[in-house]
């Protein structure tokens, strides 16, 4: 037996053991987090409990604090199981305030001990979280041990694992596997977007960020030259490999070698879902999570077919609105030592304008935006796989630099937050800078 089926098995009877706490209560207090990834996670949960007849309340948060805990305390009654996805691994104070039963289904790094009755995590199985299973894949092992015929669920794991730009090895290949042969998930190859016209997709869509993003006529000079017009979905092989070619070249130049890989290659389709495109699905639930449309992306996951075409709009325009905002920071980025950084004001997706940044144009270094909103500076921080690899850890960094200065941060090695206070912000960059000179080795301009 092969190590990672050993992690697989273990993990696997995590997943049993939370399967068998829930499958014997009559109500859950469902807490999840607001990106595709949590809201995946919330669909699938919410699915198989319906299908026990398990009554459920669901809550879409962007954290968890206090104030999510006070609501839980106050809102629960004896007896009744607390369930918290994609969220609760680092928060083991806060949880411990709870006194009905709780299960984390979480893919985070875990801090301290958990206080869960039943805690469901990759990392205790030594599967990396971060980059092979989702909150979402994780969710769908606890629901496919609750009935083996939520298998049909897969197609929201697998959205939740693109959502958080996870690679389809180790855990989160068996589920791609287990949805292929149920004929729940099939895949094509081809440009890694949503559907439609060719030309309205490579204007509004940040991913993948090309010098021709929203640039109409750029965008029309570059398809004239290739000889390609029409919808991807319909496009002729001959044409759809003359495009991706062209944008595999335009990348090539300056983006990092995972970007090329994140562009072009396996595109999912849900065959389950109401929306089949995995790209255009995450769009819509990562746009409703910013907007605080978390309603409508649960709906959506509960196959509600009536608000297909609002989500689809939101998620234009919003799109729209982060290539904007990525053009508009372009020129704001410094160069520290060991960081590229931002520091903003009243500016929107940051997390995304830090994404885009080290994925397309700056690879070399890890990056950082700062963005102060009504009295508080949110931070996102983000990597690359090739800068893990030589030790970067964004979760430690920003956890250390944050506390340095009486904030709060944490999450993925590769991809991790902050909240701080306003006039500290100069002050955790340079501490951020230092903690990640550290882990690179190449603190002092490069010197080793």
């Amino acid at each position: 037996m092969t190590s990672e089926s050993t992690a697989m098995s273990r993990l696997k009877e995590l997943a049993a053991k939370a399967a068998d706490v829930i499958s014997a209560h009559r109500y859950v207090c469902l807490i999840c987090h607001n990106d595709a990834d949590g809201l995946t996670s919330a669909g699938i949960m919410c699915r198989a409990l319906m299908r026990k007849s398990i009554r459920f309340h669901a809550t879409i948060e962007s954290r968890l604090a206090q104030d999510t805990i006070d609501t839980i305390k106050n809102s629960v009654s004896a007896g009744d199981l607390v369930i918290f996805c994609d969220m609760g691994s680092g928060q083991a104070e806060l949880i411990r305030q709870i006194e009905n039963d709780v299960i984390v289904i979480d893919h985070h790094t875990p801090v301290g001990d958990s206080p869960a009755k039943v805690a469901v995590n990759p990392h205790y199985t030594g599967i990396d979280g971060a980059i092979y299973l989702s909150a979402s894949g994780t969710t769908y092992l606890v629901a496919k041990e609750m009935d083996p015929d939520n298998v049909d669920l897969a197609g929201l794991a697998i959205a939740g694992a693109v959502g958080d730009k996870q690679l389809f090895e180790n855990a989160n290949l068996h589920i791609l596997e287990e949805a292929t042969q149920a004929g729940v998930v099939s895949v094509k190859k081809g440009l890694k977007v949503g559907d439609g016209d060719i030309a309205d997709v490579l204007e509004y869509t940040p991913e993948p960020y090309l010098d021709i993003t929203g640039d109409r006529k750029k965008i029309h000079d570059f398809l004239a030259i290739l000889g390609v017009k029409g919808t991807l979905s319909e496009m002729s092989q001959g044409d759809l490999k003359k495009l991706t070619s062209s944008i595999a070249l335009k990348l090539a130049k300056h983006a990092s070698p995972e970007a090329v890989d994140a562009a072009i290659g396996d595109v999912y389709y849900l065959e389950k879902e109401l929306v089949k495109n995995v790209y255009d699905f995450v769009a819509i639930l990562n746009t409703c999570g910013k907007l605080e449309k978390a309603g409508l992306a649960l709906s959506m996951c509960m196959q509600d077919a009536s608000v297909i075409e609002e989500g689809r709009q939101l998620a234009v325009e919003y799109q729209r609105s982060i290539v904007a905002n990525i053009k508009e920071a372009e020129s704001m980025f410094k160069q520290g030592k060991n960081i590229w950084y931002m520091i903003a004001k009243d500016m929107d997706n940051t997390g995304m304008i830090s994404s885009t940044v080290v994925r397309y144009m700056h690879p070399e270094k890890p990056c950082i935006a700062t963005n102060e909103v009504e009295g508080i500076v949110k931070v996102s921080g983000r990597g690359t796989r090739a800068l893990i690899g030589k030790g970067l850890d964004l979760a430690y960094a920003m956890r250390e630099g944050a506390m340095a200065v009486g904030g709060q941060g944490g999450g993925h090695n590769i991809a991790s937050g902050a909240s701080i206070p306003p006039g500290k912000v100069q002050e955790f960059i340079d501490i951020v800078d230092g903690i990640v000179g550290q882990q690179l080795g190449e603190d002092l301009g490069g010197k080793r």
